[in-house]
């Protein structure tokens, strides 16, 4: 999809600016003026889940991430974000982040960050090999060092924090 232009590029950054500086409203007020041609724009959909997320709407953060993989299936972000918010949406939960995201791996095996949060949901599930089975698949599609860092400070890897520190 060709790159958004003025006006709406413009008011696109003003409200990422705005998002960076915690002022929701105002974010909302220049994600409003986007013309209506390109609100479904992946770009606009990203920022529409960003907001969400930052306000804690977890519903309206997986709207978009829903609307973001329909319009671009071939954007790993849909799918990572589209996850994310199913965990925390009312009605979700990690068996469907699980489910959402599953599908994800395949479609993108060189994206590090899929199975590492496979492996997430998997430890939080209490399936331990096959948290196991994805945080390797994680060191091999990303930098090792990086994952390995970043699994020592996510407490959903907690239980294998043992593990993961003598890898």
């Amino acid at each position: 999809m060709p790159p958004l232009e003025p006006p709406d590029s413009f008011a696109l950054s003003a409200a990422l600016g705005w998002i960076e500086l915690k002022n929701l409203i105002e974010a909302e007020g220049e994600l409003a003026l986007v013309s209506p041609e390109n609100r479904e724009h992946p770009t606009v959909l990203e920022v529409r889940w960003l907001l969400g997320a930052e306000r804690r709407d977890w519903a309206s953060a997986l709207a978009a991430a829903l609307r973001l993989v329909e319009v671009a299936p071939e954007e790993s972000s849909g799918w990572l974000n589209r996850a994310y918010a199913a965990r925390r949406a009312p009605g979700g939960g990690l068996e469907q982040a699980w489910k959402l995201l599953l599908p994800a791996a395949e479609k993108f095996p060189k994206v590090s960050i899929i199975p590492f949060n496979l492996a997430c949901y998997a430890c939080q599930m209490k399936r331990l090999d096959e948290a196991r089975d994805w945080l390797n698949r994680a060191f091999q599609a990303g930098k090792k060092s990086e994952i390995k860092a970043m699994a020592l400070k996510d407490e959903d890897l907690r239980p294998l924090w043992g593990e993961i520190q003598r890898m």
